[in-house]
């Protein structure tokens, strides 16, 4: 599998199996937004579960238990970005 079939999986899987695409516009906004999801959030196997932003590791949590979890809805729900509470 060559690496731009990779990615058409992937938009496929992750997105267009989901969102109902209503025009050349819409869809330039659902790729704009998965995106920026897949460059600042998404884990990538081949980067030690980093995504491709970020430099490093973020520091381990101490007390999970006593951390709040946030979610972000990422294109009307279809994807969730989840961190921890300040």
């Amino acid at each position: 599998m060559t690496a731009p079939e990779r990615v058409t999986g992937t938009l496929r899987r992750e997105v267009l199996d989901h969102v109902l695409i209503l025009g050349e516009a819409h869809a330039g906004q659902v790729l704009a937004e998965y995106q920026k999801h897949y460059n600042a959030h998404r884990p990538h196997r081949s980067r030690n579960q980093l995504p491709p932003e970020a430099q490093e590791q973020p520091p381990p949590v101490p007390a999970l238990a006593a951390r709040r979890v946030l979610r972000t809805r990422v294109l009307g729900g279809v994807i969730s970005e989840c961190r921890y509470a300040s």
